[in-house]
Order: structure tokens, then C-alpha cells, then sequence
């Protein structure tokens, strides 16, 4: 699944979740999240064991990610489940 930068920032705002709070659960430096979100709406471009760390930091606390057209359209975005 491709993840844009916007969706790594409004996961975190979704959940009310700091960039630092998000490194520490995904085992990365801050550094990273901020680089990653930096990407804006482009595609995430780090390593695969990376974004799978942070997408499942933010999946584990009920963020679900969303591709272009897989409830609505308009670009890809994020919902909470709890």
C-alpha cells in the first residue's frame, strides 16, 4: 500500500499523537516521522521495514489507511476505528 506523507501527519492528529510518542512506538527517530510527513501529498519513499513500523504503530491504535477510491474519492486518507 502506498502511503503519502499527509496521511502519517493526520493519523498522528487523528489519534492526537506527537511525532516523538510515534518514533518511540515504531522503534525510529523523530527525525524519521518528520521526514516521512514532509513527503506531503507525494508517496512515502523509505525503507519497507520503516513504514511498515510506523503505519503498524499508528494501525495499533485504531488508524486505518486509506487508498483513492476505497470508501470515497479525492485522494487517499486516514478514519479511526475503535
Amino acid at each position: 500500500m502506498a502511503i503519502i506523507g499527509n496521511q502519517i501527519r493526520a493519523a498522528r492528529s487523528l489519534i492526537g499523537m506527537e511525532q516523538i510518542t510515534l518514533a518511540e512506538k515504531a522503534g525510529v527517530s523523530a527525525n524519521t516521522i518528520r521526514n516521512m510527513e514532509a513527503f506531503g501529498s507525494e508517496r512515502v519513499k523509505v525503507r519497507t521495514d520503516t513504514l511498515d513500523a510506523v503505519t503498524d504503530a499508528l494501525k495499533a491504535e485504531g488508524v486505518v489507511f486509506q487508498q483513492d477510491g476505497e470508501m470515497t474519492s479525492g485522494g487517499a486518507g486516514v478514519r479511526l476505528v475503535r
